[in-house]
């Protein structure tokens, strides 16, 4: 959706203050689109949003990288007083790389390699969330190789389903995240025999883009109803889950959900790990018309976006607000399909998109591209990946160049019988 930070000025859409056109026309790295483009200034209000909303709670905010991990938002996020969760070893070495202390990085996710462990304990990552009992005991086992103790927080799978999409969805009883209880109880009743972990914190983190709180709710509860019975769980870490909005439709806000938590969690050490509704707001996808066609009654605007820069829509059906960067008055609104050039049936950026007539050369804005965008871009089809663009205040630059077809090359070599390069 248009906001305060992205919004049109006489008819042309700007990023504070920075018309989009003014930006594309001076990208010069073989195709200028397309391009991400990121407020920074929009970025930091929703990080000061979300403080001020849990300010009761004093949680500690630790930014979720897998969101969005450009070298410039993490740097930005954590000069505000941030951490970073991260899912991989990658992403904790961004997180460092952009001058995160180890000590306020959580490392989660459900399939840890032993050398991620390894890295990230002789790193000396703050948190570590486990997810699986055997993975209890090798973090053990590497934290005594290396001679620390670690901190660990058990994440629990409380059974609980969320009001979300199937495919965002991570606390209900067939996930593939967390622990049972069976299992995270078993861990807590042997806690001697893991020497050098500090089991301080039960973990929930249900699902994305929460339609409501009751869900957060039932299971914040669930791990309230273990952490009693253990002194050294003084952490509950709520994980993340708030909602962006995508369109009109009313979503839960970060106030919904700090006084639904507030009084279940006073008392408790809190760790929240926000990340789309972050950064999600704050970045569009500029790409081009290339070509128009109607066909079996459906008007099609192809462009040069595709899903390789945009997963979201062909992974689960996520929808996004589509906009031309400059306003046609004088051109009615109809519906079309925006499609990209990847051959797959299933690139389809965008239906039911009410546009003006496009033309070869018209520039479209996919809103709220900031989050799960180029985390998950490919190069599928070998399309290089797009540039990353930052505005901070009136001024932009580029943070990340667009990849060229000699980058994809780079790490094969093949005997082509030719004579070598001098």
């Amino acid at each position: 959706m248009l906001n305060e930070s992205i919004r049109y000025v006489n008819g042309r859409l700007q990023v504070d203050g920075v018309p989009v056109t003014d930006m594309v026309g001076e990208l010069t790295a073989g195709l200028p689109t397309p391009v991400y483009i990121y407020s920074l200034k929009r970025i930091l209000a929703n990080f000061a949003a979300l403080k001020a909303a849990f300010a009761s709670l004093n949680p500690h905010i630790h930014y979720s990288a897998k969101a969005n991990a450009n070298l410039a938002i993490l740097r930005a996020l954590i000069d505000e007083g941030a951490g970073i969760d991260a899912v991989s070893w990658g992403e904790i070495k961004r997180a460092l790389v952009a001058g995160c202390d180890p000590e306020n990085i959580v490392f989660a996710g459900v399939g840890k390699t032993p050398e991620e462990l390894k890295l990230a304990v002789e790193a000396g990552v703050g948190w570590f969330n486990v997810e699986n009992v055997y993975e209890c005991f090798l973090l053990n086992s590497l934290a005594v190789n290396v001679g620390r103790t670690v901190r660990v927080a058990l994440r629990y799978n409380p059974a609980v389903e969320a009001s979300t999409m199937p495919g965002i969805a991570t606390g209900h009883k067939s996930a593939k995240f967390g622990l049972n209880r069976t299992d995270l109880m078993a861990v807590l009743e042997s806690q001697a025999d893991y020497t050098n972990l500090r089991i301080e914190g039960i973990h929930v983190h249900i699902g994305s883009q929460l339609g409501d709180t009751a869900a957060t709710r039932q299971g914040v509860e669930a791990a309230l109803a273990i952490a009693p019975r253990y002194p050294t769980l003084h952490t509950i870490n709520i994980g993340g889950g708030f909602p962006a909005r995508y369109n009109d439709t009313q979503q839960p806000t970060y106030a919904d959900f700090a006084t639904m938590l507030q009084p279940l969690l006073d008392g408790y050490t809190v760790i929240i790990e926000p990340g789309r509704s972050i950064v999600a707001d704050a970045g569009i996808l500029v790409t081009q018309v290339l070509y128009t066609k109607a066909q079996g009654g459906v008007n099609t605007v192809i462009v040069d976006a595709s899903m390789t820069e945009l997963l979201r829509p062909a992974l689960y059906g996520a929808a996004h607000q589509i906009v031309p960067v400059i306003e046609k008055p004088d051109s009615p609104a109809q519906p079309a399909s925006v499609v990209g050039p990847v051959c797959e049936t299933t690139d389809v950026l965008g239906t039911q998109i009410g546009l003006p007539e496009m033309q070869h050369g018209d520039l479209l804005a996919i809103l709220d591209a900031g989050a799960y965008g180029m985390v998950m871009a490919s190069n599928y089809n070998q399309r290089p990946r797009p540039a990353e663009v930052v505005v901070d205040g009136d001024t932009w630059r580029i943070a990340r160049r667009r990849e060229t077809v000699d980058d994809l090359l780079r790490f094969e070599q093949v005997d082509t019988g030719l004579p070598a390069e001098k």
